[in-house]
């Protein structure tokens, strides 16, 4: 397999042995390519890695998190090709799809009850400035200065609400009898 033709018609043979309803497309992104969509909707993009061994190819598959499961594999024939990717590429994908599947899952709940007690604080903190980073929101409120600008120290309050929302440090400062108040209040929750 030295031309994209010849690479194109082993890519087909493949095509043929992984199913009935498989079918090859171009594969743009290297000379000695093809993308094989086979029956679940995979795309699996099947290439020669070496000019110097052209029966050396590698098989992967594009995973919903944006990572992809890959094996090496000698082009022995079609079959071969087939048969090793129903029985390493596939286990890799499914294994892979799962731990994504389970990952986004957490990052959703996690979300979710982060956002709770993100609402719990901003809503304790009228005009309260929010900003969500990965898997933390920072929740920022500063009492306003009188309009003279004459006035006591304003009171600031910074707030980090981790992953889960189960972990909340507060950052306080102002003048100090009206921290010791506010300390004194929490205390009493």
């Amino acid at each position: 397999m030295n031309t994209q033709s010849q690479f194109a018609a082993f890519a087909d043979e493949v095509a043929r042995e992984l199913g009935t309803h498989c079918r090859t497309a171009p594969d743009y992104d290297h000379m000695l390519s093809r993308l094989i969509i086979d029956d679940e909707g995979r795309g699996l993009s099947l290439r020669q890695y070496d000019g110097a061994q052209p029966t050396r190819l590698k098989v992967s598959a594009a995973v919903q998190d944006g990572s992809r499961v890959r094996i090496g594999v000698t082009a022995i024939s079609a079959r071969h090709v087939a048969q090793a990717i129903t029985r390493r590429l596939y286990p890799l994908h499914a294994q892979a799809a799962r731990r994504a599947a389970e990952l986004t899952g957490r990052d959703d709940s996690e979300a979710h009850d982060r956002r709770t007690v993100t609402e719990a604080v901003a809503g304790a903190l009228p005009g309260a400035h929010v900003e969500e980073n990965y898997r933390v929101t920072k929740v920022t409120w500063q009492r306003p200065c009188p309009p003279d600008g004459l006035g006591p120290v304003p009171d600031t309050v910074c707030v980090g609400i981790g992953p889960s929302g189960e972990s909340v440090s507060v950052e306080v400062s102002g003048p100090p009898e009206r921290i010791v108040a506010m300390l004194a209040a929490f205390a009493e929750l």
